[in-house]
């Protein structure tokens, strides 16, 4: 029976049932938790995600395993196998059921919205697709092989890890220079493939029409400092009073990943703009946060917020832009002005490696439209000969 469910599982015929689920949890390590669907926390995940908020990682990441645990633990529960019993079968099942099933968090309930997967004609951007992505996957495999490698070390689960292991990889990954190239290797079992997409960002022109479609000044405020800073979605949320300077024309955020306090810089034009929301809404207390909702109860801007915001201009105007497009749009234009050297634009993205802000050094089509068009209006070039020479002559010796 359970062969059975994992071929139908494969196949695309039966789907994982949605039981259990991420608890947070009123203490540090860990902060989240997997309950099954009594409610009872899953011991095995519990230990293994206090451990990771031991080794200092941020709560963010304690969710995500978290909630890739629970999709690991929902198909050992479906096919009735105890977890320190499951094997590379198992594993198989689940890269098949992930390769076929939709994602939840892909449905979109207003029946015009454009097909998963689809492109967006005006951006030239694919929305998401149903699936779940080939990066989903692989980061489910990573989880599950470190959750049974914890045990492992301490004498429980079993001998073999049901996720197969590349050891071509674990050597491609070892210690090394963040700026040297990463190794080729070939891809473990189970492993998708992924490709480097090269990162979108927003033409001139159609960054005039976005920000044209922000009919407020804190709306017109942040994208203008999103796009002049490089700043990530949420770092600049968390803005509060005390984080702004405003003589050095600098912004200080809370980075992504390593919780540093760090300076930024911003546009003139985005001081100017920010000094204006504050002047209609009013300034808060140095330790409350700058951003805060326009209607109803007075609270803070949060992303979703924000995001919403962003999709009521990509419905006016035909779009599907992102938050984090404003970043790749201040990085492209930062990496492709020849007064900024490379080093200076990782300095100010804050990137780990200089490899990641090589990737923003590309030529945009759009920008090349001015430089065709000469090329397409430009007389064609007439052959011509040197006094002396016979044009007979010459097209007996070398043809045409």
């Amino acid at each position: 029976m359970p062969q059975d469910l994992r071929r139908e599982l494969i196949e695309g015929r039966h789907d994982v049932p949605r039981i259990g689920s991420v608890v947070q949890l009123p203490r540090k390590f860990p902060p989240y938790a997997v309950v099954d669907a009594a409610g009872v926390l899953v011991a095995p995940a519990e230990s293994y995600l206090k451990d990771l908020a031991l080794g200092d990682n941020s709560p963010a990441t304690c969710r995500s395993y978290a909630y890739d645990l629970l999709r690991w633990f929902r198909l050992l529960w479906l096919l009735d196998v105890d977890w320190e019993k499951a094997t590379e079968a198992d594993a198989v099942a689940m890269v098949g059921w992930l390769r076929t099933a939709k994602n939840p968090q892909r449905h979109r309930s207003n029946p015009s919205a454009p097909p998963p997967g689809s492109v967006n004609t005006r951006t030239g951007k694919q929305y998401l697709k149903a699936g779940y992505a080939p990066s989903t996957i692989n980061h489910a495999l990573t989880v599950i092989s470190g959750f049974y490698a914890f045990h492992r070390h301490y004498g429980r689960g079993p001998v073999a890890n049901p996720v197969p292991e590349s050891v071509q990889r674990r050597r491609a990954l070892a210690h090394r220079s963040p700026d040297e190239p990463t190794p080729l290797h070939r891809r473990g079992r189970l492993r998708q493939r992924t490709s480097q997409k090269q990162p979108r960002a927003i033409p001139d022109t159609m960054w005039d029409e976005l920000f044209a479609a922000m009919n407020h000044d804190r709306d017109r405020a942040l994208l203008q400092l999103y796009v002049s800073s490089g700043a990530r979605a949420s770092e600049l949320l968390g803005l509060t009073m005390g984080d702004i300077d405003w003589s050095g024309q600098q912004l200080h955020v809370i980075t992504k990943g390593t919780d540093l306090r760090e300076p930024v810089p911003a546009s003139p034009q985005g001081f100017l703009l920010l000094a204006a929301y504050l002047d209609e809404a009013g300034v808060p207390a140095a330790d409350e946060p700058v951003w805060r909702t326009r209607h109803g109860a007075e609270r803070p801007l949060t992303y979703w917020a924000m995001r919403r915001t962003l999709q009521r201009a990509n419905a006016q105007l035909g779009t599907n832009w992102t938050l984090h497009d404003l970043r790749h749009t201040a990085a492209q234009r930062m990496a492709n002005d020849p007064h900024l050297t490379l080093s200076e634009v990782r300095a100010i993205m804050r990137h780990t490696a200089l490899a990641t802000t090589g990737i923003y050094l590309t030529t945009r089509v759009e920008d090349l439209f001015d430089k065709l068009q000469g090329h397409y209006n430009r007389p064609r070039v007439e052959r011509s000969l040197a006094p002396g020479y016979d044009p007979a002559d010459v097209r007996a010796v070398f043809g045409g």
